[in-house]
Parts: C-alpha cells; sequence; structure tokens
C-alpha cells in the first residue's frame, strides 16, 4: 500500500504550482485538494516599481536579487531586461529555475539553505560590491534587505507585488472543521496565516507539513502547530517529508 493512501491533502496554492504538487500527492496514494489561500496583486506604487527596473535597465544595480517566481512573473510582465554586467540571484532551485524558463541568467543560487538567510550566509565573499535591487513581496521580512546592508551592500528594496488572502469555499472550511483532510501543507508564512484566520481551531489529528524552517517558525508564529518541517524547500521535498511523517505514524 503507498504511503499516503487514504490521506486527502490540502495544497494551498493553484497553477502549476498546485497542479505538480498534487501529481506527486497522487504518485503516493494520496488525494489531493487544491485550493489557494493566496494570490498576488499588483504593486500598490506601480510607478516606484517601474522606476526601479528603468535603473535596473540602465545598469545602475551590481546585482539583482529574485526570491519567488511571482517576481520573476513580474520582470517578465514589465518587459524587464537585465544588462550583461548585473549579475543575479535567486533564493533556491525552484526561483533559479523560474528565471532560466524566463530567459534569465542565474549567477549565484544558495547550495545549502534555500531561503532568504541562507543566500545571506552563503553569499560568496569575493562578490560584495556596490548596489543590490531587491523586489519582493509588500510584506517580505527585512531578513535579506538587512542581511546583504550587513555584508556591504548598498540594498534597494521595492514592493514588486502585493500577497493577498483568498478565501476557501465553504464546503472545504467544512471538511476541514470535520477532520476530513489529513494533512495541509504549508507553503509560507502568508499562507500559515491564511490557514489560522480560515480554518482555526485545527481539529487535533490535521497534520501542518510545513515547506521549511522559515516557514514552520511562521507558522507557530500564527499559532498553529507544525508536525513536518521539509529539509529542502521544494515540492517533492515537502511530499516526501509528509510521506516519511506518515510512514512513522503507522
Amino acid at each position: 500500500m503507498k504511503a499516503l493512501a487514504g490521506w486527502r491533502v490540502l495544497v494551498p496554492r493553484g497553477g502549476k504550482w498546485g497542479d505538480n504538487v498534487a501529481s506527486v500527492l497522487r504518485g503516493h496514494g494520496a488525494v489531493p485538494v487544491i485550493a489557494p489561500m493566496i494570490n498576488f496583486a499588483g504593486s500598490d506604487d506601480p510607478a516606484a516599481l517601474s522606476a526601479a527596473l528603468e535603473r535596473l535597465q540602465a545598469g545602475r544595480y551590481e546585482w539583482l536579487v529574485v526570491t519567488s517566481a511571482t517576481t520573476v512573473d513580474v520582470l517578465v510582465s514589465q518587459g524587464t531586461k537585465v544588462p550583461a554586467a548585473t549579475k543575479v540571484a535567486a533564493v533556491g532551485e525552484t526561483t533559479a529555475a523560474a528565471l532560466n524558463l524566463a530567459g534569465y541568467t542565474v549567477d549565484f543560487v544558495p547550495e545549502r539553505d534555500n531561503s532568504a538567510r541562507g543566500l545571506v550566509k552563503e553569499w560568496p565573499k569575493t562578490e560584495i560590491r556596490g548596489r543590490v535591487l531587491i523586489p519582493q513581496s509588500s510584506i517580505a521580512e527585512p531578513t535579506l534587505v538587512a542581511g546583504l546592508s550587513q555584508l556591504g551592500f548598498d540594498t534597494e528594496f521595492i514592493t514588486a507585488y502585493r500577497t493577498v488572502g483568498v478565501p476557501v469555499a465553504e464546503h472545504i472550511r467544512a471538511d476541514v472543521a470535520a477532520g476530513r483532510i489529513s494533512a495541509i501543507l504549508v507553503t509560507s508564512g502568508s499562507v500559515a496565516r491564511e490557514i489560522a484566520k480560515q480554518f482555526a481551531p485545527l481539529p487535533p489529528q490535521v497534520v501542518l507539513a510545513c515547506i521549511g524552517p522559515r516557514t514552520a517558525f511562521d507558522t507557530r508564529g500564527a499559532g498553529l502547530p507544525v508536525h513536518v518541517i521539509a529539509e529542502t524547500r521544494t515540492a517533492e521535498g515537502l511530499v516526501e517529508a509528509l510521506v516519511e511523517h506518515a510512514g512513522s505514524v503507522v
């Protein structure tokens, strides 16, 4: 019998990411329930974003730091071209893949820790110079800006997009409340806060699986328990961690 046979797992993001996770879950016998809990809206100051991207294209920055595939979507939608002299750093392999797919060259990805903290910690010491542009969500933690500033960079944060909550359907809330959802994947602090807002108090048997230590920290901060923490911040790593947990409780 497959490890997740009989498990109904809530996937809190849609699109290609959600479809990919759903496919991986089915491969382990689970029934995925795709219910997007966050969405992304444009920057509340589009003029400032456009001005920053114009400076980027004019070669005013030595580095562009990208922390999500959503930021890549913003760059593409704005028709942004990164000059050859400007290097690009990605916070993790998933973001790097999105950048490569969009035609951008990635010069640095942290190897051991795909997070803002990992990026700062693993930043090549021979590449600390000049100005850095960091387009992020409006609710992004200051970890990256503060960390790169401490390394000696002249950092500039710009809001690239806003993260907004999405109410799930009533029947899904009812399924969670009744314990008909076995596990919920937690992919970010924003998702954790929406879980707390829309589902709390959770039935004690519901397993919360977090995509990494930072998300686990944010999940606890939202007043929720953490049962599973993936070692790698990828869809496959998250599902594998849930599979391991399921095997340990059998």
